[in-house]
């Protein structure tokens, strides 16, 4: 293992139970032979990391002891496991934070992000990277350029969501391309859509929302307040429904063209009646997203082109004893979109 003179302890931020956080010492992780320590940077604020915070599930996810919480991280590494290649100490990185089997047939097919052994970062019981140090499989640490923000590296997380969601839409040039919600996730794949040549509409009830959608580069915005996506824009070839919103979910078969694609990236209720009516006379195609695979390679070159602006997503910026500020920064401020935490400064 190649590394430098590290610390033993580090510091970490700790979901104890809903509506309470607190900081501990813990060792420093040593990494396995294929995994590397990354010195944590920078780690945005997720809605699931609200969520816990508020509640202490996520579904069947349940928050039974202690958590770490944080994915959407970047940082350097400091320590190489002993059968790493092509990652070195002092590289700048974006982690991809999930460790899968590799061998089960959704991996060995691609769809990593499916394998049922899938360790993901702030789901229970795996911590997360509100903490000074991880570790990762190096493979999962994705080198990022200079010119690219340490907050810019922990977003790429969300950007390949809406990586991900374009892809499995299949969005294309000329494509009407409708985003359901301009929450954080709704506004990159809003972005990534306009990015493939889509004519894009995001449409949310948020009228700062909506007016930085407009800012980023959205062709056109919709208030849901003042009539539906359809009777103010028409049909749509694509619909990206990012909200979770079961009157966005409804509104989004509306508004789809015959032979639309429809892909569900939003967490809402977990069932709702569909039109299956609707679905089968104009030959819809549905389909939902869980997370993303093979998906930071392109997410990291649009931001680095500067085709996606990330760093202009973040609204607040908080320490390691200010994780629960971060967590509930929302609630006391309905402009705030993307808050990060920098557990070493």
């Amino acid at each position: 293992m190649t590394q430098v003179q590290l610390p033993a302890e580090q510091r970490r931020s700790l979901l104890i139970k809903p509506e309470e956080i607190g900081t501990e010492n813990a060792p420093v992780p040593q990494p396995g032979p294929e995994q590397v320590l990354v010195e944590v940077a920078a780690v945005g604020i997720c809605g699931s990391d609200v969520h816990y915070y508020e509640h202490g599930r996520i579904g069947d996810f349940i928050v039974e002891q202690p958590l770490v919480l944080g994915h959407e991280a970047s940082g350097v590494i400091r320590a190489v496991g002993s059968a790493v290649t092509g990652r070195a100490v002092g590289q700048r990185v974006a982690l991809e934070p999930q460790e899968t089997c590799g061998h089960c047939i959704q991996c060995l097919s691609g769809r990593y992000n499916l394998c049922p052994d899938v360790q993901f970062y702030a789901t229970p019981p795996v911590d997360g990277a509100f903490a000074q140090y991880v570790v990762l499989n190096a493979g999962r640490a994705h080198p990022i350029p200079d010119s690219l923000s340490d907050e810019a590296g922990a977003l790429i997380e969300p950007l390949s969501v809406g990586v991900w969601a374009n892809r499995k839409a299949a969005v294309e040039p000329g494509d009407r391309v409708l985003v359901t919600g301009a929450g954080p996730v709704g506004l990159l794949a809003a972005d990534v859509a306009r990015a493939r040549g889509g004519w894009v509409a995001v449409s949310d009830t948020n009228s700062y929302r909506l007016q930085v959608a407009h800012e980023r580069g959205a062709q056109a915005v919709i208030d849901v307040t003042q009539g539906s996506p359809r009777d103010q824009q028409g049909e749509f070839d694509v619909i990206l429904e990012c909200s979770g919103a079961a009157p966005a979910v409804l509104g989004a078969f509306d508004a789809a063209a015959p032979a639309a694609r429809i892909v569900l990236i939003g967490m809402g209720a977990a069932r709702l009646e569909l039109p299956v009516g609707l679905i089968q006379a104009r030959e819809l195609r549905v389909t939902g997203v869980f997370r993303y695979a093979n998906c930071y390679p392109a997410a990291i070159s649009l931001a680095a082109s500067g085709a996606i602006d990330l760093d202009a997503l973040v609204t607040g910026r908080f320490g390691l004893d200010e994780v629960e500020d971060a967590l509930t920064a929302a609630k006391r401020d309905p402009k705030t979109l993307k808050p990060v935490v920098y557990p070493n400064r």
